[in-house]
């Protein structure tokens, strides 16, 4: 057996006794981040050594170091690709997405009769192929960031449209039965119960969005873009076979969405702190 699977195999057995140890004791606290990081950075590890040990082709698999490398010394392309696929392009469809998607949703919790009309339809424009639609919207709206916005709206739009409707509707009866016996308007009932009762699943619709909407604009960006972007950069670089560059890519495009879902958990915990979800963390 290679030196490099059989040092391989050693490292993963003692990263798993250690792991399995840290886990068992670290149950709450900064010390909750120590099970996941070891186990991040045992697999980076690994990785390093199996590709070195096995002389692998950086052309099928660059080592991480092989790619850090690269990361360092193209700081400032990266930064480039985040502006435009993530601040132009995924920010700012996940906004409108999100935005008109909840303003829907609430013209569906009072009016009966869009829940039976677009609900139905939403279903059917959500499972819509991305690869499919891209290239329509790049000649709807030119090969700019335009194009890829409006990729993310179309992703992002249902999935906030469903949470927004389920959370308006989960209130418990009593006390919307309650405000009904005050004469509360719809409006008064809107923002002093639906909208705190719908809180937990408007943030659970925003969270699935940081995704989507990311992904959505890196996959765009793949049928006609301006000379930047990242979905523009990993097509362009596999055609180079300069893998090294691609993973670099992959791994900020990692870290950006990763931020992205973060501050919206962390807003969700400031805004919610008082919901029997939150109470617990």
């Amino acid at each position: 057996m290679n030196v490099a699977v059989i040092a391989a195999l050693g490292l993963w057995a003692g990263a798993w006794w250690l792991n399995v140890r840290l886990a068992a004791r670290a149950t709450s606290g900064p010390g909750r981040l120590l099970p996941p990081l070891l186990f991040g950075v045992t697999l980076i590890l690994l990785w390093e050594l199996l590709v070195r040990g096995l002389a692998v082709s950086p052309v099928l698999l660059p080592a991480p170091s092989a790619i850090a490398a690269r990361f360092a010394t193209s700081t400032d392309i990266l930064w480039a690709d985040v502006v435009q696929t993530f601040f132009k392009g995924a920010l700012a469809g996940y906004v409108i997405g999100c935005g008109a998607a909840f303003l829907v949703g609430v013209a569906v919790d009072r009016l009966p009769f869009l829940r039976r009309g677009l609900l139905p339809v939403g279903n059917f424009v959500s499972a819509l192929p991305i690869i499919g639609m891209a290239p329509i919207m790049v000649m709807w709206f030119g090969f700019d960031w335009h194009s890829k916005a409006a990729i993310v709206v179309l992703m992002c739009f249902f999935p906030m449209l469903i949470n927004t409707v389920q959370g308006l509707g989960a209130a418990d009866t009593a006390q919307r039965d309650l405000m009904h016996t005050y004469a509360a308007s719809y409006r008064q009932e809107l923002f002093t119960l639906r909208l705190p009762a719908a809180a937990p699943f408007l943030f659970n619709g925003l969270k699935i969005c940081t995704t989507l909407a990311l992904i959505g604009a890196i996959v765009a960006e793949f049928f006609g873009s301006p000379t930047q972007g990242m979905g523009f950069r990993i097509s362009t670089e596999v055609g180079r076979l300069a893998l090294d560059m691609v993973w670099a890519e992959i791994a900020v495009a990692a870290l950006v969405g990763s931020a992205f879902y973060g501050a919206v958990a962390l807003v969700e915990r400031a805004m919610t702190f008082w919901h029997p979800s939150q109470r617990g963390r």
